[in-house]
């Protein structure tokens, strides 16, 4: 359980999965030959395997606990979720709830779930399985997402291409919680609370969004997609091969890390490993990291 602080703010990063995951050529296409090499000083161990040469990588989320509400932002990919088109997701068995509770927070303590986006790792646990259904595992929580990014995701479940999973993916992490009222599509720059304030981050998907925290003279960004991986501060034109529109993604990436640069705001994404948060700093034309 990592624990940091914004203000009056407490926050926790709950894990579900860490470890050695997609090659770098695999995960950012256009990455440097010489990346690897060139940052392998502070890659290796925590974001980089020399052994397997592969990224290390993990989907937790973060919790957020104000004076107020008790927020969680992205639900990993859960479990027993049938995944086949998805290496590494498929019918997880993954303590996550405990790791919650670990944190002392049950599900129905939950006030909101914010989802960045709709991608597989990001919903999982909206729902749960239960007696053969699939039921809101946070059952007083507003489930939260951008309006763009719903009905992209429901025209993909439609669309229902056979060697993907989104149709299962609507039906299983996003569909009950939508029935049973708890979902909440905003638009636009939306206030969750004062000082936490959802913002439109199109580019990795179309409806992406990320929560901008600050209490105290203090400030975090819950950065979602944004960067996969650390080393794309340091190289903020190299996507990730799962961003939908490649040019939106980009011009977002350099917006957000400019604005924490400026702004000293602690970047905070869904993938990155130890110690899984950091301090932008502006470096030329481009960017780096100070471990938070």
């Amino acid at each position: 359980m990592s624990g940091l602080r914004c203000g009056a703010i407490e926050v926790l990063r709950v894990k579900e999965t860490l470890g050695a995951a997609f090659p770098p050529t695999h995960l950012l296409p256009d990455l440097p030959a010489d990346a690897i090499e060139r940052h392998l000083g502070w890659l290796a161990p925590n974001h980089f395997d020399p052994a397997k040469k592969r990224f290390v990588m993990g989907t937790h989320s973060w919790l957020l606990r104000t004076k107020h509400h008790t927020i969680l932002v992205d639900t990993c990919i859960g479990n027993h979720k049938p995944r086949p088109h998805s290496p590494g997701f498929n019918n997880l068995e993954q303590p996550f709830l405990e790791r919650l509770a670990t944190a002392g927070v049950t599900p129905d303590q939950v006030d909101f779930v914010l989802c960045t986006h709709l991608h597989v790792d990001h919903i999982g646990w909206n729902t749960q399985l239960r007696d053969g259904r699939w039921v809101p595992t946070f059952p007083n929580a507003k489930v939260i997402c951008s309006v763009a990014e719903l009905a992209s995701a429901e025209e993909k479940a439609k669309v229902n291409v056979e060697d993907d999973d989104h149709l299962a993916q609507w039906q299983d992490s996003i569909l009950p919680v939508l029935e049973a009222g708890l979902l909440q599509a905003v638009e636009g720059v939306h206030s969750l609370e004062d000082g936490l304030t959802i913002e439109p981050t199109p580019g990795h998907t179309p409806g992406h969004v990320v929560l901008r925290a600050e209490s105290a003279g203090e400030r975090m960004l819950f950065a979602g997609d944004l960067c996969h991986h650390p080393i794309q501060v340091y190289y903020p034109d190299v996507n990730s091969r799962f961003c939908e529109d490649a040019t939106a993604a980009r011009a977002t990436r350099r917006r957000i890390l400019a604005l924490c640069a400026e702004t000293g705001a602690v970047f905070a994404p869904a993938h990155w490993g130890a110690p899984h948060a950091g301090r932008i700093e502006a470096i030329a034309a481009n960017f780096g990291i100070r471990w938070a």
